[in-house]
C-alpha cells in the first residue's frame, strides 16, 4: 500500500465536478483508492461518499492505493490531487 497526505487548496474544496473527474480516473485504475478526512474514509470511485467526507480547503486527507500497480497509481492519483484540488 502506499499513500500520501494532501491539503485541500480549493477555495471551495472537494466539491461536485473534480470529485466526480476523479472517480472517474480512479475507475480507470487498477488499484484500490481510498481518501481518509475528518474522521471518515470513502471509496473514490463512490462520488456521494467522497462528497460526504466534507473536505473544504485546509483540510488535509490521506489518499491510500493498494493495488498490482500502485506506485504508478499513487503517482497519478497524486497528480490529480495537485491539479483539482
Amino acid at each position: 500500500m502506499k499513500s500520501f497526505n494532501y491539503v485541500i487548496t480549493d477555495e471551495v474544496g472537494i466539491h461536485a465536478r473534480p470529485a466526480g473527474q476523479l472517480v472517474q480516473a480512479v475507475k480507470a485504475l487498477t488499484s484500490k483508492v481510498t481518501i481518509e478526512a475528518n474522521g471518515k474514509s470513502a471509496e473514490a470511485t463512490k462520488l456521494m461518499m467522497v462528497m460526504a467526507l466534507g473536505a473544504k480547503k485546509g483540510t488535509e486527507v490521506t489518499v491510500k492505493v493498494e493495488g498490482a500497480d500502485e506506485d504508478a497509481d499513487v503517482v497519478k492519483v497524486e497528480e490529480f490531487f495537485k491539479a483539482n484540488f
